[in-house]
């Protein structure tokens, strides 16, 4: 059975639901205590997870920031709608979940990286701080142009008085929550930076890791325990606010943790920009007090889930999108997986998963097959035993049923750069083995 144990159904919640979902950049599998880690402590994160149902086959829909945080976003495969890499845009014509809890009565407020093309008011945002790009320091400086700048509302902010950009989004999230109309039920998107390079910290946290040699590892596990402390904060913000009964907080990394911060994965093969299951299986927590106890859910979910979750709690519906509501299945009152099937896309590589089957297809530019990958993760779950030629059936139904899903997608806009769809292909290679062989192809 896949709801553990401890997993109870409780009594429905009357109160409107609040949503706050924290995600991360770029943060490994394998870098929070609750998943193990030795090195770098995250106690607020492992309060949270203490606190939630543990999604231990928790994925997201792409393997790279920007593609990911539009299926997130949205609910629907990004592919659907051209958002492929991370060079895409969305329009603003596409419907996201702020779209949707907007017109059912929320405050839709959006903090931190953006990533997404069309600004945040054209889809369905009320408000958002943060930076219209994908990275940038995590000081203020006058230098820092363009898409990199911060920005309230419109207006510049890259120089009004912060200090360290970790910090200051944390500030701004709360801000918005506590102006808001009174009693305004909310959806807050806090898409953190960290710990996505330049790792740059704060000198109190990195002079706690001083025992960490490494210096990269050093920085990124200060990088690390900022995030955790923001975590902490919002948990005591939502209790000081008396909105942690009804608020249902959902704490996710955008992708597998990347080969250039000094993160690790844990177990699992593979990092950020491939489809092992180290580039898209992700820390996945869902925190809803009184209705949700503390348990482990073992099933594959998906980010697509959280917006027909949301919509659903907020008394809206599910929308149309390739998730599930995901809380009949937490709460075991729906049996089985809530995924037969999962897809993936992002230039010459595409995966399938039926079950507990993984099938991985690396093309070459004309079309032709560079190479086949077959899984079972029930017998073989760090993907060492490729069954391509073994399992001949189980390969033609996958790729039979990822033929079937690709003729559904649109045309990417944007491209992938040469050395990237090179080393795409290279990345999914059997012997590309071990961490030190993965980070030599970013």
């Amino acid at each position: 059975m896949a709801l553990a144990a401890g997993l109870l159904a409780l009594p429905a919640f009357a109160a409107t639901s609040n949503f706050l979902v924290i995600l991360a950049d770029d943060l490994g599998y394998g870098d929070l205590g609750y998943t193990g880690c030795k090195d770098i402590p995250t106690p607020h994160i492992d309060r949270l997870a203490a606190q939630s149902v543990i999604c231990t086959d928790g994925h997201v829909s792409g393997s790279v920031c920007a593609p990911s945080r539009a299926g997130l976003i949205t609910g629907r495969y990004q592919n659907r709608f051209a958002f492929e890499y991370n060079s895409s845009h969305m329009e603003p014509e596409v419907l996201t979940t702020a779209d949707q809890l907007k017109a059912a009565g929320y405050t839709t407020m959006a903090v931190g990286k953006w990533h997404l093309g069309a600004a945040p008011d054209e889809i369905g945002f009320d408000h958002f701080t943060g930076l219209l790009g994908g990275s940038r320091s995590y000081r203020p400086s006058k230098e820092t142009r363009g898409t990199q700048r911060l920005r309230r509302d419109g207006e510049d902010v890259e120089l009004e008085g912060w200090t360290y950009l970790t910090d200051f989004l944390t500030e701004e999230g709360m801000r918005l929550v506590r102006q808001r109309e009174p009693d305004a039920p909310f959806f807050l998107y806090m898409s953190y930076t960290t710990p996505h390079t330049p790792l740059h910290t704060r000198e109190d946290l990195e002079q706690r890791f001083a025992h960490i040699e490494d210096k990269g590892r050093r920085r990124y596990a200060a990088m690390v325990a900022s995030l955790d402390e923001e975590v902490g904060q919002w948990l005591d913000f939502l209790e000081k606010e008396k909105l942690r009964e009804n608020t249902i907080v959902v704490f996710v990394s955008d992708n597998g943790g990347a080969t250039s911060n000094h993160s690790d994965n844990g177990s699992w093969r593979g990092m950020k920009g491939s489809f092992w299951e180290g580039g898209q299986r992700v820390p996945f927590l869902i925190s809803w007090p009184g209705q949700l106890a503390h348990g482990w859910f073992n099933d594959p979910v998906i980010s697509l889930d959280l917006t027909p979750t949301f919509l659903a709690a907020a008394g809206a519906g599910t929308g149309e999108t390739d998730g599930v509501d995901l809380m009949p299945f937490l709460k075991g009152e729906k049996s089985g997986r809530p995924h037969e099937l999962l897809f993936w896309r992002m230039g010459p590589t595409r995966a399938v998963r039926e079950g507990d089957l993984v099938l991985i297809r690396v093309q070459e530019d004309d079309g032709s097959i560079h190479n086949t990958l077959l899984f079972d993760l029930s017998t073989d779950p760090v993907q060492r035993e490729n069954l391509t030629d073994a399992r001949p059936a189980d390969r033609d139904r996958l790729l039979g049923l990822l033929e079937k899903w690709e003729s559904e997608l649109a045309e990417p806009n944007g491209d992938m750069a040469d050395v990237y769809r090179r080393n795409h292909r290279k990345k999914h290679k059997m012997d590309v083995v071990g961490r030190k062989a993965e980070r030599k192809l970013p």
